[in-house]
């Protein structure tokens, strides 16, 4: 019987061109791993300038979560300054004065306390009291120095010895067929007088108070031991109406003056008259003052 021959595998493990082409070419697409070396652990400067720089928030969030030794001692020294502040300052504004005192000396302070706020009082109230008092006195002082001043102003006008001005009426007297008669040269003063004349001059040169006295004499009259001659020009200061019809009654200075037609009486009513002479004062010679005496 023909013997078989096992086929050679040695044979079969021999390869064409072709394969060896094929598998030279798997060999050259197979991906590399890399290389354990320092160029690993290293980057380019293109590379870290592309890597994200962390920010603020982070930072501040790194050093709370995970704070340094340094950190943690610097924390420890600010609590401890801060501990060391506070005590002082509540050292230094505890008052511990009444700390000691016993409850009745307590009392006692509080008693000496009110003691001394009553007294305090009763002092304020005597002093707003001699304050009143004294507004009261200067208030009264004031009023009756106003009250003064107004009564000098009316007895200096009354004495004539100040000048004044103010309406009034200015008398005109013309001898006509004989001197002025004295007797109803006087009448007419006194009728003015009597109708609120204030202030009365004669001719610009006297001016008639209640001490003036009148004489006659040949060529004029003496008024105030002056000399005057006519006409007689008389200013007057006082109501107009009024002075006019302490003139013009019946049988009064105006009718007088023409009687037998000796002279002429006339009159001007004025808004303003001007009396700028004043009487000589004289001090009394037997006369005082309950005040003095």
């Amino acid at each position: 019987m023909p013997e078989h021959k096992a086929p050679d595998h040695k044979a079969a493990d021999h390869k064409t061109p072709v394969h060896k082409a094929a598998d030279h070419r798997r060999a050259e697409h197979k991906p590399r791993l890399p290389e354990a070396s320092g160029a690993e652990a290293s980057s380019t400067p293109d590379e870290d300038a592309a890597q994200p720089t962390p920010g603020a928030g982070a930072r501040l969030l790194h050093a709370l979560t995970r704070p340094s030794r340094s950190q943690i001692v610097v924390g420890l020294l600010l609590a401890a300054l801060g501990f060391s502040v506070v005590t002082q300052v509540r050292a230094n504004t505890v008052d511990d004065t009444y700390a000691g005192l016993r409850e009745q000396d307590l009392i006692d302070v509080l008693n000496g306390l009110a003691d001394t706020t009553q007294r305090a009082n009763a002092e304020i109230q005597r002093l707003e009291e001699t304050r009143d008092d004294l507004l009261s006195e200067t208030n009264a002082r004031t009023a009756a120095l106003e009250q003064a001043t107004t009564e000098l102003d009316v007895l200096s006008v009354l004495a004539g010895t100040v000048a004044v001005t103010g309406p009034g009426v200015q008398i005109t007297i013309k001898e006509v067929a004989g001197p002025v008669r004295l007797e109803p040269f006087i009448d007419m003063v006194q009728a003015l007088r009597s109708a609120g004349a204030e202030a009365i001059q004669i001719n610009s040169a006297v001016r008639v108070v209640a001490s003036t006295s009148f004489r006659d004499t040949e060529g004029g009259v003496i008024v105030g031991g002056t000399l005057l001659r006519a006409p007689y020009v008389i200013d007057v200061i006082g109501s107009p109406p009024a002075l006019v019809a302490a003139l013009r009654f019946p049988n009064g200075p105006q009718d007088q003056f023409q009687k037998d037609n000796i002279a002429e009486l006339t009159y001007t009513e004025l808004n303003a008259v001007d009396i700028t002479t004043v009487a000589e004062t004289s001090q009394p010679g037997f006369a005082q003052s309950r005040a003095e005496q």
